[in-house]
């Protein structure tokens, strides 16, 4: 009823008519408003969750490089072991650590001496570092399954609210029995903001989530190099402890 009178007043014009968004949102429908809110919480989760995972997979990229340039040079493993071992706060180097640690705990068991007891070695190595890269890459993926529910159901959230803002319209004109531009206006003009609130939230989110996939896909495959790499370098070792 209340929506309806001001309808009535803009039609006999002691209302001026104001499609500023802050009086579309103000004026809007109270299952619109629900759509706006939203769309609009939406979005600024997923900026920052954007804007997180920009800074995480820099600072792993400047970790990793910085890693791999100590790991090639050609110093002992156990002594960067021994440095970052237990201080490792990236992925390549935690699945370095874990690996390393494996090989101790069987080093200072006798483990590595004989043929036989190598090959388990290799075996648990191996399966230590696929469980470590499984979780490191799980923990860099979290949260980005909401961008990509945000860019594909936005869109149709923000449909919705523009459905349900030119059913409002109609009901003015039947109420007011007048198809006036100043009764029209107000429910279409929100409906179409609902619209654009939507397609807001979703093209960073489509665009975020296609770009972390790629950077996510490029770097597992760089932790799985290294761990083939790696798990070389110490099929060696034993192969040479064991002549």
């Amino acid at each position: 009823m209340e929506q309806q009178a001001v309808d009535a007043a803009i039609l006999a014009g002691s209302v001026d008519l104001d499609l500023s968004i802050i009086s579309l949102i103000i004026r809007a429908d109270f299952i619109v408003k629900i759509v706006l809110v939203v769309l609009l919480a939406s979005s600024v989760w997923s900026w920052a969750i954007i804007f997180e995972k920009i800074r995480r997979m820099r600072e792993i990229r400047i970790k990793a490089n910085t890693f791999e340039e100590a790991f090639w040079s050609g110093g002992s493993l156990d002594d960067l072991y021994d440095r970052v071992g237990k201080n490792a706060d990236h992925p390549m180097g935690v699945l370095f650590s874990s690996a390393m640690r494996e090989w101790r705990r069987s080093e200072s068991k006798g483990l590595t001496q004989s043929d036989k007891l190598s090959a388990g070695l290799r075996d648990r190595i191996h399966q230590v570092m696929r469980l470590s890269i499984s979780r490191e890459m799980e923990a860099l993926e979290r949260y980005v399954g909401f961008l990509a529910t945000v860019g594909s159901t936005a869109p149709f959230v923000g449909l919705f609210g523009t459905v349900w803002g030119i059913m409002n319209s109609f009901q003015s004109i039947a109420v007011s029995k007048n198809t006036s531009l100043a009764v029209v206006a107000p429910g279409i003009a929100e409906a179409l903001f609902a619209t654009a609130l939507g397609l807001v939230a979703a093209i960073p989110a489509v665009v975020a989530y296609n770009k972390f996939s790629n950077d996510l896909g490029r770097f597992a495959n760089r932790m799985d190099g290294f761990s083939a790499e790696f798990a070389a370098i110490l099929s060696r070792q034993l192969d040479e402890r064991a002549a």
